[in-house]
């Protein structure tokens, strides 16, 4: 395993050697190929010259003979058949015909013609240029040929100096990163003592690295963790207090739920009692006391409905029985059932209806708990509309707070402040955890002594 500096070092020298690597193969054919496009504008402009110099082929010969000492070129005169009328650099006898060669097949096409090949007489790679001229009314073809072997040579002098230059970098470098790796092994080594004393016990001192950026967010972060680690003790108590509200909250729920049964068993315990003591009791009233015995049963029997449905909600057991039914025959039948129950309130229904596949008894349940809310917290009309979106019901009660709105939907969370009261708390939990099993949601809205709309959107 090795250490960060180690590290730095080599994957410095891999980066410059990929690099160097890179530049060199970039430079070579860069160079490359400016040197052959420039060799052959040279070509082309000495074949241009010859030509205009070139009218009489009695001493052809002698003319290329001279040109060669001079421009050091390679020069074949060709004629129309491809037979060899001049070479600078082999005897033209023994010279095979050239109609058949690749350039003077693109020259007698285009004008002129080129190619790089190799040239098993020379023994050397050469850049052919061939171009087709008229001289005393005949076609011949002038090719002229350069040697490309230069850029080789060209290219290791400027290796060699690539390579100088580089090795002196590399040293700068290697020396600057050495330094730096040992100012990185001091910071390092600081930071480890530090988490030493840290993880034995709290440092008395301050960690300060100001060499890097990370280094001080580093040591920052330490000091910051030897000061959470200091209170330690505080935190503790805070702990404590936290359990302390738990247990509370606990106290709360058990609270809420004596206080729902024991207005029911009073009442059962109260008229149950009064019917057994008065054996006279006339017939009416007798079932009139039964009847508000049964009621109160019913009562706390939704109550641990309400609580069993609330468990088989959040361990996701309850089934679904989902059909096609009309949102607007739900919605009438709920109506007509809490008008039963608020006699003088008005529920309006809006919009078309709509056909939703659902588990009835449930979104019943949820829809009839949302305008059951707005019912209980307003007293003005409840408004019921029917979208292709949603289900809005819409009071005009004395709203929620902004701070409360959050927290609604918990479990268990009940709302005192300004008359509005959840009862258990479970209502409107129930109601998300039955849309949520739908896929559908619910978006609250709801300004302080304005009133609130809750939707169900689908």
């Amino acid at each position: 395993m090795l250490k960060i500096h180690q590290h730095f070092i080599r994957t410095f020298i891999l980066i410059f050697a990929a690099v160097l690597l890179t530049l060199s193969v970039i430079t070579y054919f860069w160079s490359k190929n400016i040197y052959i496009h420039q060799i052959e504008k040279n070509l082309v402009q000495n074949i241009d010259t010859l030509s205009i110099v070139l009218t009489d082929l009695n001493n052809v010969e002698t003319i290329i003979k001279n040109l060669k000492e001079k421009l050091r070129l390679r020069i074949t005169i060709i004629d129309e058949k491809g037979n060899i009328i001049a070479e600078s650099d082999e005897n033209k006898d023994i010279m095979e015909n050239h109609a058949n060669r690749e350039e003077i097949i693109q020259a007698n096409e285009f004008g002129i013609g080129k190619i790089i090949r190799f040239s098993s007489t020379l023994n050397k790679k050469l850049l052919y240029i061939v171009k087709k001229v008229t001289i005393n009314e005949k076609t011949y073809y002038i090719r002229m040929a350069d040697y490309i072997n230069k850029i080789t040579d060209n290219f290791i002098k400027l290796s060699a100096q690539i390579f100088a230059f580089s090795a002196l970098f590399l040293i700068i470098a290697f020396i600057a990163t050495y330094f730096i790796s040992l100012k990185i092994k001091n910071e390092t080594e600081s930071i480890l003592n530090f988490l030493t004393e840290l993880s034995n016990k709290s440092p008395m001192y301050s960690l300060n690295s100001n060499y890097t950026v990370e280094f001080n967010k580093i040591s920052k972060l330490l000091n910051k963790v030897a000061g959470k680690l200091s209170k330690r003790q505080k935190q503790k108590a805070k702990q404590t207090a936290k359990l302390k509200i738990a247990n509370r909250q606990k106290d709360e729920i058990i609270s809420a739920l004596s206080h729902e049964f024991k207005n029911p068993i009073a009442i059962i315990s109260g008229y149950s009692e009064t019917i057994l003591n008065d054996k006279d009791m006339p017939q009416v009233m007798k079932e009139k006391f039964l009847s508000k015995i049964h009621s109160n049963a019913i009562k706390m029997s939704h109550i641990i409905d309400k609580l069993r449905l609330t468990l088989k909600l959040e361990e996701g057991k309850q089934e679904l029985v989902l059909i096609p039914l009309s949102v607007n025959k739900i919605i009438n039948e709920i109506i007509s059932d809490l008008k039963d129950k608020y006699k003088d309130r008005e529920i309006i229904l809006e919009g078309n209806d709509i056909t939703l596949k659902v588990d009835e008894t449930l979104i019943s349940m949820a829809i009839s708990n949302l305008i059951e809310n707005a019912l209980k917290y307003s007293e003005d009309e409840v408004i019921v509309k029917i979208t292709e979106n949603c289900i809005s019901i819409k009071d005009k009660g004395i709203g929620i707070e902004k701070n409360e709105l959050e927290k609604i939907n918990k479990k268990f969370y009940r709302i005192s402040n300004n008359g509005w009261n959840n009862s258990l708390g479970l209502g409107l939990f129930i109601v998300q955890s039955i849309l949520h099993l739908h896929n559908f949601s619910l978006e609250i809205s709801s300004e302080f002594n304005e009133g609130s709309e809750f939707s169900i959107k689908y």
